[in-house]
Parts: C-alpha cells; sequence; structure tokens
C-alpha cells in the first residue's frame, strides 16, 4: 500500500470518497444484473406452472371425451335393449310378461335420456375446459414473449456491463491503495452494515445522505473544513460536505 500517512484529511476524505463512488458504480451494475435473473427465473417458473395446468386440463379433457363415449355406448346399448324387449312383446304368453317387458322398455328409454343429459353436461364441460385451454396457451404465449425479451435485455446488459465492471474492479483495487489503512477498515466496516453499501456521504439539505438525519450547523462547519474525519451520529457514515462530493469525479471511461 501507498504511504498515505502525509496526505492531509481533504485527500484522504477525497480518495475514501472516489473509493465509495467507484463501488457504488459496481453495486449498480450487480444489483441491475441481480434483478434480471430473478425476473427470468420468475418467468421461466410462471410458464411452467402454466404448462402444468395445461397437462391438466387435457388430463380432463381426455376423461370427459371418455365419459361421453362410455354414456354414448350406455345409451346405444339401452336403445337396443328396449328394442329387444319390444321384439319378445310379441312372443310373451300372458299379461304379466308383458308388463314386465314393458317395464324394461320404460327403463332402457329413461336410462338412454338419462345418458343423454350427462352427454350433454359433459359436453358443456369439454367446451369449459377447452376455453380455460386456450386462454392458458394465450398467457403461456405472453409470457414467453416477455421472458425472451427479458433474457435478451439479461444478454445486453452482461454484454455492455462485463468489460465496465471488470474496469471499475481494477480501479477499486487501485483506490484502495490510496486510502488511509485505517480509514479503509472503516469505510469497508461500515460498507458491509448497510445494504446499500453506502459508507461515505455528503451532506444533502442539511441532513446525512445515508440515513437523512439532520446534521447540526456547527458539525457541517467542521465537515467543510476537512480538519478532521466526521461520522454520523446516528448511522456511523463518512460525512463528506457537498463541494467535495461534487469535484470528485470518477472517470468509468
Amino acid at each position: 500500500m501507498a504511504t498515505v500517512k502525509d496526505f492531509s484529511i481533504e485527500e484522504k476524505l477525497s480518495a475514501v470518497l472516489t473509493l465509495q463512488k467507484i463501488d457504488s458504480k459496481i453495486d449498480e451494475i450487480k444489483t441491475l444484473k441481480g434483478e434480471l435473473p430473478m425476473e427470468v427465473k420468475d418467468l421461466e417458473d410462471e410458464i411452467a406452472g402454466l404448462q402444468t395446468r395445461i397437462s391438466n386440463i387435457d388430463t380432463d379433457i381426455e376423461n370427459i371425451n371418455n365419459y361421453i363415449g362410455q354414456r354414448t355406448e350406455a345409451k346405444k346399448d339401452a336403445i337396443a335393449l328396449a328394442k329387444k324387449y319390444e321384439k319378445q312383446q310379441d312372443n310373451v304368453k300372458n299379461n304379466r310378461e308383458f308388463e314386465a317387458l314393458t317395464k324394461e322398455i320404460e327403463m332402457q328409454e329413461l336410462e338412454a335420456k338419462l345418458c343423454d343429459k350427462h352427454i350433454k353436461d359433459a359436453n358443456f364441460e369439454l367446451k369449459e375446459r377447452m376455453a380455460q385451454r386456450t386462454q392458458t396457451e394465450e398467457k403461456v404465449s405472453i409470457v414467453e414473449e416477455t421472458l425472451k425479451a427479458k433474457k435478451k435485455e439479461l444478454e445486453k446488459i452482461i454484454v455492455d456491463t462485463e468489460k465496465e465492471e471488470k474496469m471499475l474492479t481494477e480501479l477499486s483495487n487501485e483506490a484502495k491503495e490510496k486510502v488511509d489503512e485505517r480509514l479503509l477498515t472503516a469505510y469497508e466496516r461500515i460498507r458491509g452494515s448497510y445494504s446499500n453499501g453506502l459508507a461515505v456521504v455528503p451532506i444533502h439539505r442539511d441532513s446525512c445522505g445515508g440515513c437523512f438525519n439532520v446534521i447540526p450547523p456547527q458539525r457541517q462547519s467542521e465537515i467543510r473544513q476537512h480538519k478532521k474525519i466526521i461520522v454520523c451520529e446516528h448511522c456511523g457514515r463518512i460525512l463528506v460536505d457537498a463541494e467535495l462530493d461534487d469535484k470528485t469525479k470518477v472517470n468509468a471511461g
């Protein structure tokens, strides 16, 4: 590590602020890539769920068609039996046999009508299942188009940012060499404590740029003087004034 003990407080602050800005750019890239893979995974899961729904509907459709076939055959059998009993009535020996056959004919006719009702109800249900299948297929097409676009977007981001991320990582490593060792240790500890990775923040509208608590005027004056490292008493982040923040630039190109 380069010798930084002779650096002024302003130079030390500028160095750690530069490091923060580089690391924040790396964080932005990781966040951008981090969200898209999750979106892609969610869309893939949604498509898998829709495909399962289609498979279940297809099973229902097959079962309904089988049921309609069974009821159709049952109706044919009932009609055939009714005709058979009608012919047998021509050869009965007494009224008792005739009446018995008549009852059998009525039962078979009733069975045929009941089959008609079952077939009608099943066809209605079949129509509903077919409509559900069509709607689900349309949904799959829409989600697949979205997934295709998200994957393309992710691939582009990976291609576009891979070089930049590599370069920023190198810049970050170089910047760390210019930061006071104790200050770097504090920076990395603070940075690891917050999900947004902000360890060095400027004052905005008289407030800490990290936790947004108000910084007293006297404290702000001390920060602008660059005579010592000052941290926010609320969140512990390293504070810098807006002027230093504005003039500290990071060239990622």
